[in-house]
């Protein structure tokens, strides 16, 4: 008999999950010397917290693929032209580079794709131990009587993140494989910033868990923060699809655009969701108009994300609440708006454009860590609460004294 060819190559993907352990375990290891005394529930922590930190280096070198048009240097998946590494497909990454010098596939791209493949399965094979090791000590845990300090929070968070990180790998693939559909970019970035969040939520039930606590504040201070979360959040989906459809230089001009404070714009085809990149859904070319009326909204909505982050730092000053995440939302609030105005006056610059992408997703994940490290006052903290209300100045009463 013949040998049969297999209808799937499993090479090239155990190959990138073997990259990916062996990112995994560099960070890995340096965390268990530095923590090897400590007790497991620190360890666990320790781990959430390279976790995040690692999360986040993996959403600013997607940002960095995808600014660089790296999204399709290997056109495949989950390898680059059915091998591991871009070493075994040179030949072929030639070849497409000598058709298109300046097209989607070179050496340089392929390599920056991925770099960002290996990065990815290391954070998730980090994410896998995580969860597996939260959901052994909780069961120890259970089963002794101990501390409650001693016990990592929820199994279930840890859970939770796994299956999301799952989630995100697959909508990785599909952004190579619908060859960098808008939608699909622009979800895999909202999934990486989502799992962030996720990540410093957990990060703060640890440290509530070591004794730490959950300060309250008042009602309306948490209504607050909530709106901050929402209004940031439809600003990075608005900012994620201005990138994915790449139309950040529409308008090169502040504070107008095109000369005009309201420009020629198509709103019906900027925001035709599901549809490819360039085109419209029955293949028709994407007039420049929708890429102004694109571009066009996530400016008029900054200026809406700019004033509510303002007030939110000045409730939380006035009340005195939240000093750390108050301060961090000031900063990067600003970074935000000076970076902005790099991309559009200096014509979309790689490092402001990296930072925009890191200072969105790092204030999504701060206004995450307020609202974690917050809770509402109950009736018997009167004090919080009226840390939190307006300040009234009393007039003295007559024959009181100075």
């Amino acid at each position: 008999m013949n040998a049969q060819t297999p209808a799937f190559d499993l090479d090239p993907v155990l190959h990138v999950m073997g990259m990916g352990l062996i990112v995994a375990a560099l960070p890995l290891a340096w965390l268990w010397l530095r923590n090897r005394q400590a007790t497991p529930a620190v360890r666990l922590r320790a781990l959430t917290l390279l976790t995040l930190f690692l999360t986040f280096d993996l959403v600013l070198f997607g940002a960095f693929t995808r600014l660089t048009d790296s999204g399709l240097g290997c056109p495949d998946w989950p390898g680059c032209y059915g091998y591991a590494s871009p070493v075994g497909a040179q030949d072929h990454i030639a070849n497409a580079q000598a058709a298109m010098p300046t097209g989607p596939v070179t050496h340089g791209k392929a390599w920056v794709e991925m770099v960002h493949r290996y990065l990815a399965t290391g954070v998730g094979a980090l994410i896998l131990m995580l969860a597996v090791a939260t959901w052994v000590i909780w069961w120890r845990g259970r089963r002794q009587v101990v501390d409650a300090s001693a016990r990592p929070i929820s199994p279930w968070w840890a859970t939770g993140t796994l299956l999301w990180v799952c989630a995100q790998g697959a909508f990785g693939a599909f952004t190579v494989t619908m060859k960098l559909f808008p939608a699909i970019v622009t979800l895999h970035l909202l999934g990486g910033v989502g799992l962030l969040v996720l990540l410093v939520i957990q990060e703060e039930r640890y440290r509530q868990a070591h004794g730490g606590a959950a300060e309250p504040v008042a009602p309306d201070v948490r209504r607050w923060l909530w709106v901050a979360a929402a209004v940031v959040g439809l600003q990075i989906t608005l900012g994620g699809w201005v990138s994915t459809n790449y139309a950040v230089l529409a308008c090169n001009t502040f504070p107008m655009c095109q000369g005009s404070w309201w420009p020629a714009m198509d709103f019906t085809q900027g925001f035709e969701v599901w549809r490819p990149l360039g085109r419209l859904a029955d293949g028709s070319p994407l007039h420049f108009e929708a890429l102004t009326a694109i571009h066009y909204a996530h400016r008029l909505f900054a200026y809406v994300t700019l004033a509510v982050l303002v007030l939110l730092v000045w409730r939380l000053a006035r009340a005195g609440h939240l000093p750390r995440q108050r301060r961090w939302l000031a900063v990067l609030a600003t970074a935000q708006l000076l970076t902005g105005l790099s991309n559009v006056v200096l014509q979309w610059p790689l490092v402001a454009a990296l930072a925009h992408t890191g200072g969105a997703a790092a204030l999504m994940a701060v206004l995450s860590w307020a609202l974690a490290a917050s809770r509402v006052a109950s009736a018997t903290e009167p004090r919080s609460v009226a840390a939190s209300a307006p300040a009234v100045r009393m007039a003295p009463r007559a024959g009181s004294r100075a």
